[in-house]
């Protein structure tokens, strides 16, 4: 493997869609310097292959805050990413 393109880190955050919803926006950081940031769109459908929202619940953003999801991704998902070849 290119070590250029090896993960060195993966970050999420809570931000804010275009129709006023928070979702999540992740950034992944390679070992060469790259990096490529991405929000994940919020649809209003979602069908039966697609990934299932995790919502927060209680009275933040009516419920619809993300932070689960983020903590997720930066605590399990991102950790477990580190070292892999972005490529592959």
């Amino acid at each position: 493997m290119i070590k250029e393109r090896a993960i060195h880190s993966v970050r999420a955050r809570e931000i804010i869609d275009c129709r006023g919803f928070p979702t999540i926006q992740a950034t992944v950081q390679l070992e060469g310097g790259a990096h490529g940031t991405a929000d994940v769109a919020c649809g209003k459908s979602t069908g039966r292959f697609e990934a299932r929202e995790l919502r927060d619940g209680g009275t933040r953003f009516g419920g619809r805050g993300v932070m689960k999801a983020v903590a997720n991704i930066n605590e399990r998902i991102g950790p477990s990413l580190i070292g892999k070849d972005v490529t592959r």
